[in-house]
């Protein structure tokens, strides 16, 4: 495909080097060196890459022998709807004709790295002692499934404080991604734990003999066995040859299990293309490791290609020369220098306020008047390093009417009735998954978990058979609902039952007992509803509850209010939860010291550097305005409800002379009470110090 082509000429130089790195194969096809593509900021990482597809496959590069890897699925479709596009411009224009992207161009092979991980895994699951239909445990299972373990092993009534389930958890998935030893993750991310070192050992190793037995898997499970299958030379040579090209997305955000997939797939490079930023790299608690991207180069003999993306399509140059010097004074990185197509704008600023009341009244003024000026409350946002950090200011938004919705709530799988619909389907689909048994058994009146326990018990002494379930004794109150659920559960489970229809007919039972255990029913049955609807886009049942399970929707529940009151609202996000958004103004909370950067990563060099690449992003989200808040003065939390103690926060490290040249500095919130900017009152004048003096 040549450079000239229409539907690649918006590129800029950087992007088309990195668009048309590789050179034709006789054969058809590309043949391409390790490449690394570090994308700053609104630099247009997403249609790069997507060019880079579309030319591939332009070049004869057939699509299932692509591997395209994300972090959620909406990214993969994203990406795959847009290398569709330039691919319809790019025939479009060589025919001169309107085409049509013809079938061929799906990509089969696009997803995030646990739903391609989920996929490989079914594929080998006999070479690798599973069941192909084995479940997939969604967080708030596998911490129950710990529990259980938990308290088998004894460890919930010991007389010292033992870590509860979701911390064990925890635990076990930071060990687990970032391959190194226990003790290395409870000394580095849980230190109270660590006089539990021992007993943690067996409860993680009973919590793996458990899922083997049931034949249920957990999210870190689907890359934990990916990585046991690349282990295999052969087996790791298998999978890779299916892929003559592999392509990966924020690559700044792998753990070392990611890393060492991709590097024994594709252990000389051929084929490689890795994009990502290092200076948004900021879920190392999560087990990201910022090594994979600052490494890859080097993994490589000779070293991977660099193309470094710089030119910024988002913000004003004044925002960007913020963020250029607050990177500038950073440690070990990729050097980039952000400049803005845009052009100039006003500089952003740097706001002190005396405390938190006060940055709330601030913001909330700033935010009213932004709005008169023609910018909606959507196109503005509130960003903050941790959730609570809101709280204050979402009261003064109440208190003036501001709708807003707030980032980082509840998930719609979290919700009570929607994991006891999923929890039926699950046993349905896997009869050894006893965390979904035990869930739906105790849906029952009468049925409490010593009762489940023993249905379970005996379902397994059954060989799992659901007619034996049907004929087990239960309690008297359970005996008008135990009919119908077993036969629910015979006609679902069998091997030939139909798929369409079944989220129907689950519902059907289930909606009594949807009256019967909680309020609101009626608006319960929305989200119902909603998974309903979900469910019809799926061929089958495994892959409905499995894609579920991998990439979850947002619940209503995430809406502050009812957001049919208003078809505008403010947003209010944590800045974890805003990687990869963009809005008009922004506004960052509590730019203090003890915030940016959390009191918490004050002693290690590694975090702090985390820190200051967390402010970045934050400072990144910005188009065109940008405000950093630092309140003076933090109240105390410990004490009366109207006490006045307090403590100062401090200027924030990052912010030196130097970064601070590119705002503008301003005060708000001056007292209005007559201790602020008052002329001195007029009269007589008291020796004050003569009868201070005439004391003593």
């Amino acid at each position: 495909m040549s450079v000239t082509n229409s539907a690649f000429a918006t590129l800029n130089a950087a992007q088309r080097d990195a668009v048309m790195h590789g050179e034709p194969r006789g054969s058809g096809g590309i043949q391409a060196a390790p490449l690394l593509v570090i994308a700053g900021a609104g630099t247009g990482k997403t249609s790069t890459l997507a060019h880079r597809v579309a030319r591939l496959l332009l070049a004869g590069v057939l699509p299932e022998r692509m591997l395209l890897l994300t972090f959620t699925r909406r990214a993969a479709l994203e990406m795959t709807r847009r290398a569709q596009k330039v691919m319809a411009e790019a025939l479009a224009a060589q025919s001169h004709l309107t085409t049509r992207v013809p079938d061929r161009l799906r990509l089969p092979w696009s997803g995030t790295f646990h739903s391609i991980g989920n996929r490989l895994i079914r594929e080998y699951a006999p070479r690798l002692g599973l069941d192909p239909g084995f479940s997939v445990l969604d967080r708030g299972d596998a911490a129950d499934l710990m529990d259980v373990v938990r308290h088998r092993l004894g460890f919930s009534k010991t007389v010292k404080r033992f870590p509860r389930k979701d911390t064990c958890l925890g635990i076990y998935s930071h060990r687990v991604n970032s391959q190194r030893p226990l003790r290395h993750t409870l000394e580095t991310a849980y230190p109270w734990c660590l006089d539990w070192e021992e007993q943690l050992t067996a409860l993680c190793r009973a919590y793996v003999e458990a899922k083997l037995e049931q034949q249920v898997l957990d999210y870190d499970d689907l890359l934990l066995y990916w990585h046991v299958m690349t282990a295999d030379p052969a087996l790791a040579a298998e999978i890779g040859s299916r892929f003559d090209h592999v392509l990966v997305d924020e690559y700044q955000d792998t753990n070392v299990v990611q890393a060492e997939i991709l590097l024994r797939l594709k252990p000389d490079g051929a084929g490689l293309t890795i994009v990502g930023d290092d200076a948004q790299a900021i879920y190392s608690f999560r087990a990201a490791s910022i090594d994979n991207i600052l490494e890859f180069p080097s993994r490589f003999t000779p070293p991977a290609h660099v193309v470094t993306l710089e030119q910024n399509y988002r913000s004003t140059q004044p925002v960007l020369d913020a963020a250029n010097a607050l990177m500038a004074e950073g440690a070990r990185q990729y050097r980039k220098h952000l400049h803005s197509v845009r052009g100039p704008g006003s500089l952003p600023q740097y706001v002190t306020v005396l405390d938190e009341q006060a940055q709330a009244i601030f913001v909330a003024d700033c935010v009213l008047e932004a709005r008169e000026r023609g910018v909606d409350l959507r196109r503005q946002a509130v960003l903050f390093r941790n959730a609570d950090h809101s709280d204050v200011l979402e009261l003064e938004l109440m208190r003036r009417n501001i709708p807003y919705v707030k980032y980082g709530g509840l998930k719609f799988l979290e919700a009570a009735h929607v994991k006891d619909l999923l929890a039926l389907l699950r046993w349905a689909d896997n009869p050894r998954n006893r965390i979904a048994a035990f869930r739906v058994l105790q849906l029952l009146p009468g049925m409490g978990p010593a009762n489940a326990q023993r249905a379970c018990e005996a379902f397994e002494a059954a060989a799992f058979s659901w007619l034996a379930l049907m004929a087990h004794p239960v309690p008297a109150a359970t005996r008008e609902t135990w009919g119908p659920l077993t036969r629910l559960l015979a006609d679902i489970g069998a091997e030939d039952a139909p798929w369409e229809g079944q989220v129907g007919r689950v519902r059907q039972w289930y909606e009594p007992q949807l009256e019967r255990l909680y309020e609101a029913a009626h608006a319960r049955r929305g989200d119902l509803d909603q998974l309903e609807r979900l469910s019809q886009q799926y061929l089958t049942r495994e892959s409905f509850v499995t894609e579920l399970t991998l990439d979850p929707p947002q619940a209503t529940g995430d809406l502050a209010g009812d957001p049919l009151l208003d078809e505008d609202y403010l947003v209010l996000s944590t800045v974890h939860s805003a990687k990869g958004q963009e809005w008009e103004s922004v506004h960052v909370l509590n730019v203090t010291d003890g915030a940016f950067p959390s009191e918490f990563a004050a002693g290690r060099a590694e975090l702090l550097e985390e820190e200051r690449r967390l402010l970045y992003v934050a400072m990144t989200r910005a188009r065109t305005e940008l405000r950093l808040i630092a309140p003076v003065r933090f109240y105390v939390t410990q004490q009366q409800v109207m006490g006045d103690r307090y403590v100062h926060g401090a200027r924030s490290r990052f912010l030196t002379e130097t970064v601070l040249t590119r705002f503008q500095r301003e005060t708000a919130g001056e007292a209005k009470d007559g201790f602020g900017g008052r002329k001195a009152a007029a009269g007589p004048r008291i020796d004050v110090a003569n009868r201070l003096r005439d004391m003593w």
